[in-house]
C-alpha cells in the first residue's frame, strides 16, 4: 500500500474519497486510542494505523493515496468496565458509523461478543477473541461519482398516495425480472417494478429498512433470518445483499428511475435502537466506540440499558454527537441518494428527554425543524414506542405526518361489524379531525392505513380469526392478538363460494374506505392483489415465499382488487375535494341517514353499521354510502326532488357505473360512490 499518514480533520463525516485520499474520524469521549485497520481486497492482511490526532474528542487522521474500494474498520481502546457503562474491547473490529458501504451482511457470531460466552461472570468477563474474520468490512466510496439527471418529483402532501413495500419481497418472486437481480435495488428499478407501481396511481413508494442490519443468533438457531431489517448497525450503508452489482451506484440508480417516473422514494429509517441488543449483545459498532455516549444507560446501574423499544437498547439522541450522527445520516440520504422523505420507526423514542419523557420540544424534533434540508422533506412518525407515555398519536409537531393506528383499528372494527363504531368511523374518514384539527396541523398529517408490514394482510384480515405464527418457532406466542379480524365463517383456506364472496366484498369495502379517506392513504404492497401470508401476522424473519409477493398465483379476486385500486385512485384525482389541505367546515360535509336526512346528535348513539356522507364540491357534489351490514339496506339519496345521483363506483359490482338514482338498495358490505346530476 502506497500512502502517507497525515493529521486530517476532526470531522466524522465518513471515509469518502476526496480525489487525493481519505479522511478518517471517530468520535469517542471515553476511548484512549483508536486504530484504523486497512484490509486487502479479500478482507485479510490487516494493517493497523493509529489515528494520530485527538481534537474535540474526535480521533482523526488523513491517509493520502487511498482510493475508492479500500476496505477498513476500527479498533477502539479504552476501559472495559461494564458496571460503569464502558465496554471497550480492541479485540473487536468495529464498523464505522459513517460507513457508506459494507462488504457483506452482518450475521451474529460469538466472536463478536465483548464478553466470553457461557462465562459465569456473563458480560462482566472479557473476550480476547479477534472478531475481524466475521465482521463485514467498510468500503471507501466516492460520493460524487454518480451523476444525477432527474430532479425530485416534489409531490404536494395533499396528493400523496403511499405504497409500503419491502425492497426484496417486492421482486424476489417475480419471474418476469432477471433472476440475477430479483430482491435487489436493480430488481426494484426494473421497468416491471417501477411501471407497475406507477400504473396503480401511487405517488410515493415507502421502502422498509434498507440500511445495513444484522441477523441475531436466536434467529440463526431456528434457521431464520432478519427479513424486515429493523435491527440496524450502519445508518448510512445499504444492506449489502440489496446491491447485486456490489456498487453503491445501484441504489442511486434505483432512486433515479423512480424519479424519472415521477414517483417519490421514502425510506423507513430506524434510529431508536441498534442491532447490538442488550448488555448481552454483539460488539459491532457503537457499543465498542463509546457505549456510554451512544446508548441510554440505566442511571442507577449503567451496566444495563434503558430500553423503550423492546429491542434491548435505546439510541441516545440526548447526546449531541449521537444526534449529530443521525442528522448527518438523514442529510446523506437526502443529498447524496436523493431520498424524498423518511418514516421514523418508534419515533417517540427519538423525542425523549434526559428524564426519558417524550417532549415536543426535544432536541431531535427541534433540530430537524431548523435543518434547511430536512424541513423540506416528507417526515412521517410512527408515534409510539414501548416506554412509559409512549403512545403519542397526534402529538408530534405541525409539519410531521403520523401513522394513525386509530384509523386502522376503527375501519377494521367497522367492517367487522362491531357495535357503536359509526361515530368513530366518521372521524377517521375525515382525517381524524378529533385528533389532528388543532393549531397548525393539516389533514394530510394523518397517514391512514388498514394494514402494514406488521400484522395481517388485508386478505388474511377477512380470512382468519386468530394469528397462525407457528413458522416463527415461538409456539405462536409472538405477534399481536388484537387483530380486529373476522374469518367470514371459516378459518383460513376454504372452497365455500359464499364465504369467499363475502371475504372479497369486505376487503374491497375496506380498500375503498382507505383510498377515499381524507388524509394520506398508505397501501401495504401486496394488498392490491390480495396477498396472503397464511394467517402469520409477524413475518419479520420469514425471508421466503410466505412473505414475498407471489406474482405467479394471483387469484381472480386479486386481479379484480388491483383494478379496483386503480379505479379508486383515479376517482381520488377526479375529485380534488378528496385531497383538500384543510379540514371540512360543517356545512360542507354532511353525514346522512338511510332516509336521506342529515344525521342528528341522537342518531350517533344507536347501533349503526351503515352511514353515508354528502360532500360539497365546486362542480359536482359527491355522495358516499358505507354499508357494513350483512344485508341490503334501502337508501334514499339526499335532495331527491332536485337532483339525481349518478353512480361512479360500486365495490360490490351489483349496479352499473353511470346509472342514475334517487334511491338505491345498498348491497351488503359495500361502498357506493355517486356524483351529483342536476335534473
Amino acid at each position: 500500500m502506497d500512502y502517507e499518514v497525515l493529521s486530517g480533520l476532526p470531522y466524522p463525516l465518513g471515509a469518502v474519497f476526496d480525489g487525493n485520499g481519505v479522511n478518517f474520524a471517530i468520535y469517542s469521549s471515553n476511548a484512549t486510542r483508536v486504530q484504523l485497520c486497512l484490509f486487502n481486497k479479500n478482507g485479510t492482511g490487516e494493517k493497523r494505523i493509529d489515528l494520530p490526532k485527538y481534537t474535540d474528542e474526535v480521533f482523526h487522521g488523513y491517509i493520502k493515496g487511498l482510493k475508492p474500494g479500500q476496505l477498513y474498520g476500527y479498533r477502539v481502546h479504552g476501559p472495559y468496565e461494564p458496571e460503569k457503562g464502558h465496554r471497550f474491547n480492541p479485540n473487536k473490529l468495529l464498523i464505522d458509523p459513517y460507513a457508506r458501504q459494507l462488504t457483506g451482511p452482518i450475521i451474529a457470531n460469538n466472536a463478536m461478543l465483548g464478553y466470553i460466552p457461557e462465562s459465569k461472570k456473563e458480560d462482566l468477563s472479557f473476550n480476547r477473541h479477534n472478531s475481524a474474520p466475521f465482521v463485514p468490512k467498510c468500503i471507501v466510496v466516492d460520493d460524487d461519482a454518480f451523476k444525477w439527471q432527474y430532479p425530485k418529483p416534489k409531490v404536494n402532501w395533499d396528493n400523496v398516495i403511499i405504497y409500503e413495500a419491502h425492497l426484496k419481497g417486492f421482486t424476489a418472486g417475480n419471474s418476469q425480472i432477471d433472476s440475477k437481480i430479483r430482491g435487489t435495488c436493480a430488481g426494484m428499478s426494473s421497468r416491471q417494478a417501477v411501471d407497475y407501481i406507477k400504473s396503480l396511481g401511487i405517488t410515493s413508494v415507502e421502502l422498509m429498512p434498507i440500511a445495513s442490519f444484522m441477523t441475531a443468533g436466536f434467529l440463526l438457531d431456528k434457521g431464520l433470518t432478519n427479513y424486515w431489517g429493523y435491527d440496524p448497525i450502519g445508518f448510512m450503508a445499504p444492506h449489502a445483499p440489496y446491491l447485486s452489482s456490489g456498487k453503491i451506484d445501484e441504489l442511486k440508480h434505483m432512486v433515479e428511475v423512480f424519479h424519472e417516473a415521477g414517483v417519490e422514494v421514502i425510506l423507513d429509517v430506524v434510529y431508536n435502537h441498534t442491532g447490538e441488543g442488550n448488555h448481552m449483545g454483539q460488539t459491532l459498532c457503537y457499543r465498542g466506540i463509546d457505549n456510554a455516549v451512544y446508548y441510554r444507560l440505566n442511571k442507577d446501574n449503567p451496566r444495563f440499558y434503558d430500553d423503550t423499544t423492546g429491542c434491548g437498547n435505546s439510541f441516545n439522541l440526548g447526546h449531541p454527537r449521537a444526534l449529530q450522527l443521525v442528522m448527518d445520516s438523514l442529510r446523506y440520504w437526502a443529498e447524496k441518494v436523493n431520498i424524498d422523505g423518511f418514516r421514523f420507526d418508534l419515533a417517540t423514542t427519538l423525542a425523549r428527554d434526559d428524564n426519558n419523557q417524550y417532549t415536543i420540544n426535544s432536541d431531535f424534533l427541534a433540530t430537524v425543524q431548523q435543518d434547511p434540508t430536512l424541513q423540506r422533506l416528507k417526515l412521517i412518525a410512527e408515534p409510539w414506542d414501548l416506554g412509559w407515555g409512549g403512545y403519542q398519536v397526534g402529538s408530534f409537531r405541525p409539519g410531521w405526518a403520523e401513522w394513525n393506528d386509530k384509523f386502522r383499528d376503527t375501519v377494521r372494527r367497522f367492517w367487522k361489524g362491531d357495535e357503536n363504531m359509526a361515530a368513530d368511523f366518521a372521524y377517521r374518514m375525515t382525517a381524524s379531525s378529533d385528533v389532528y384539527q388543532k393549531k397548525g396541523r393539516r389533514p394530510w398529517e394523518s397517514v391512514n392505513f388498514i394494514t402494514a408490514h406488521d400484522g395481517f394482510t388485508l386478505w388474511d384480515l377477512v380470512s382468519y380469526n386468530q394469528k397462525h405464527n407457528e413458522a416463527n418457532g415461538e409456539d405462536n406466542r409472538d405477534g399481536t392478538d388484537n387483530n380486529y379480524s373476522w374469518n367470514s365463517g371459516a378459518e383460513g383456506n376454504t372452497t365455500d363460494k359464499l364465504i369467499l364472496k363475502n371475504r372479497e366484498r369486505r376487503a374491497r369495502a375496506m380498500m375503498a374506505s382507505l383510498l377515499l379517506s381524507f388524509g394520506t392513504p398508505m397501501l401495504r404492497g401486496g394488498d392490491e392483489m390480495l396477498q396472503t401470508r397464511g394467517g402469520n401476522n409477524n413475518v419479520y424473519a420469514q425471508d421466503n415465499i410466505l412473505s414475498w409477493i407471489d406474482w405467479t398465483h394471483i387469484s381472480d379476486a386479486g386481479k379484480r382488487m388491483t383494478e379496483l385500486v386503480k379505479r379508486l385512485l383515479q376517482i381520488r384525482k377526479m375529485y380534488p375535494v378528496l385531497e383538500q389541505d384543510d379540514f371540512f367546515k360543517p356545512e360542507n360535509f354532511l353525514w346522512i341517514r338511510p332516509d336521506g336526512k342529515e344525521m342528528q346528535k341522537e342518531n350517533w348513539q344507536f347501533y349503526i353499521r351503515a352511514l353515508s356522507c354528502k360532500i360539497l364540491n365546486k362542480n359536482k357534489d359527491i355522495f358516499i354510502v358505507f354499508n357494513a351490514f350483512n344485508e341490503v339496506i334501502k337508501w334514499t339519496l339526499p335532495d331527491a326532488k332536485t337532483h339525481q345521483w349518478r353512480l361512479v363506483l360500486d365495490t360490490s359490482d351489483t349496479f352499473k357505473q353511470g346509472d342514475a338514482f334517487i334511491e338505491i338498495m345498498a348491497p351488503a358490505w359495500s361502498v357506493l360512490f355517486f356524483e351529483q346530476e342536476v335534473k
